[in-house]
């Protein structure tokens, strides 16, 4: 059993409430009225492209806490659950929220370019009404860093059931993001994953040159 340390425990509790939240909010607004929904249901929480008429600021941040479904919940908070505590302990409660913030916004800026790309220069009008959710940006940072700072820790998949340093997975994990990303087409923001994982290696590789954790 992992210890769970404090901030990751409390990102874990946000992100359940929010989830919690945001679909007992859809299911009163879906049955009063729709443009109500349209307007404060779950998705104005998500982000949209920077140029879309339903952008606003907070979602730069709200956007981070909410996820499609339950499955997208369970993966992520699992993810954190495995991997948060751990980086806590070496880099303490201050610096792994940074580090998980700024990986947040890394990913957030990156697939907005890749948005942007799309609708400017391949027409994906459709992109403009896209919304993109979930702490899956953040939390490859988190993946990054650990990585980074326990490169050899053995990993054990289950799909396939094999042992595996964390710095291979994290690997494995960008290749098939950029993979997927240049196929297009998947409904997932697998650029925000590349982001989210440039982000957290970035910033721990600056902490490691000028603070010497």
């Amino acid at each position: 059993m992992i210890k769970i340390s404090e901030s990751v425990k409390q990102l874990l509790i946000i992100n359940v409430l929010f989830f919690i939240g945001s679909m007992a909010l859809n299911g009163v607004l879906m049955g009063i009225d729709t443009e109500l929904f349209k307007t404060y249901g779950r998705f104005s929480l998500a982000i949209f492209y920077f140029e879309s008429p339903f952008f606003e600021p907070f979602q730069i941040v709200t956007h981070m806490f909410m996820h499609a479904d339950l499955g997208h919940l369970f993966f992520n908070m699992f993810g954190l659950y495995m991997f948060g505590s751990l980086l806590e302990r070496r880099l303490g409660a201050r610096d792994f929220l940074i580090l998980y913030f700024v990986s947040g916004v890394a990913a957030l800026l990156l697939q907005m370019l890749a948005y942007g790309y799309e609708i400017h220069f391949q027409d994906a009008m459709r992109l403009m009404q896209t919304p993109m959710l979930g702490a899956s940006g953040a939390l490859m940072g988190v993946y990054a860093a650990t990585a980074f700072f326990f490169p050899n820790m053995q990993v054990f998949l289950l799909f396939p059931p094999i042992p595996l340093k964390m710095k291979y997975l994290v690997i494995a994990f960008i290749a098939i993001d950029l993979f997927s990303g240049f196929g297009g087409g998947t409904g997932i923001a697998h650029f925000a994953h590349v982001g989210g994982a440039l982000g957290g290696f970035l910033l721990s590789l600056y902490w490691k040159k000028n603070r010497y954790v």
